[in-house]
């Protein structure tokens, strides 16, 4: 499956590591979705001879060709996942993180009830498809990083502290302690019951915010993978401008109307400015005019311990190379300087 180009192609298979019946496919090429489908031979060959080692007592995890890379991974003794990549260079770290964000997202939106404890399949393979868009993203070429640090994406707004003022008293006027500000997939502001998320859901569910079609409002059902795999919360999103948007996470109150529009326009409208600044935030994270020298093409802050990091390609407008070329290059210097000189668990 050799591919000449930036992205390559990457092929991610799901199946029930018990029956080996394959429950999707996700597929991208140069960084885009695609429909290309590995054949079903294929498909059984890698399922197989990973069983097959299982048995001899013996773990494989990864396999180069001459142009291909393949990681498999288990979960729970239920799930197999397993990555094909014909892209340059790649390393094994990166696709491992690659199959946990998957499986992560697979439990955000199914539970892991019914991945572990899998009685019908043909219902699974349905209920999957609601993460198929999360998934892609993954595969794609994000603006984001938090797949591949396990950090939540963040940006510096101009007036943070007047948003986190707002947040706070919105968080408490809607009665919920978990509440963010999300750009583009990056969190703005965020309550300290929102930060004090845990892993992976701190990183999934702005992530999840940024890759669904625009919506004014949204009452979405959630499993916290890390604090509530079993038992769903809800996830409310509301609209503040495009691609800006509140995120409450919540139990059965309050409901949606409750918050829209009456609660959302006495917190936000007189905020209109410093939310309309926040737009460009998106993919520079950083705000205009922020010092920054003109010879840095891109920027990756990480904070382990809060697990937070800032990442952009963007900061001083147009440059050779392009964004992409950039984001591509920061993201191999951080999983080579990662996979080189520090432990596997950072």
């Amino acid at each position: 499956m050799g591919e000449e180009g930036t992205g390559g192609t990457v092929h991610l298979l799901c199946l029930a590591a018990s029956s080996g019946v394959p429950l999707f496919c996700r597929s991208s090429r140069g960084g885009a979705p695609a429909r290309q489908q590995l054949p079903f031979s294929v498909i059984g060959s890698l399922n197989g001879v990973h069983m097959f080692g299982q048995n001899l007592e013996v773990q494989l995890s990864s396999a180069r060709t001459e142009n291909t890379t393949v990681v498999w991974k288990s979960f729970h003794d239920s799930i197999t996942l397993i990555v094909l990549s014909s892209e340059v260079g790649i390393s094994e770290l990166r696709l491992e993180r690659l199959l946990q964000m998957v499986f992560g997202a697979m439990v955000l939106l199914v539970g892991l009830e019914e991945l572990t404890n899998i009685r019908n399949v043909e219902r699974l393979k349905k209920d999957l498809r609601a993460s198929y868009c999360l998934i892609d993203s993954f595969l794609g070429d994000s603006e984001l990083i938090g797949d591949l640090t396990q950090c939540v994406d963040c940006v510096i707004p101009p007036e943070g502290t007047l948003l986190q003022e707002a947040l706070s008293g919105f968080a408490e006027a809607a009665g919920t302690a978990f509440v963010s500000l999300v750009v583009s997939g990056r969190v703005v502001a965020a309550t300290e019951g929102w930060w004090r998320l845990g892993t992976p859901e701190a990183v999934l569910l702005p992530w999840l915010v940024g890759s669904l079609p625009p919506q004014t409002a949204r009452d979405y059902p959630v499993y916290l993978p890390h604090g509530s795999p079993t038992i769903p919360h809800r996830l409310l999103t509301l609209t503040l401008l495009p691609s800006l948007e509140l995120c409450l996470l919540c139990g059965p109150s309050p409901p949606l109307s409750q918050l829209y529009p009456q609660l959302l326009e006495r917190w936000w409208q007189p905020l209109l400015d410093p939310l309309r600044a926040c737009l460009p935030l998106g993919p520079r994270a950083l705000p205009i005019g922020f010092p920054l020298h003109t010879d840095i093409l891109g920027l990756l802050l990480l904070h382990l311990e809060l697990k937070r990091c800032l990442f952009t390609v963007e900061p001083l407008g147009d440059k050779e190379p392009s964004p992409e070329q950039r984001r591509r290059l920061l993201r191999n210097f951080y999983t080579l300087v990662t996979s080189t000189h520090f432990p596997p668990a950072v």
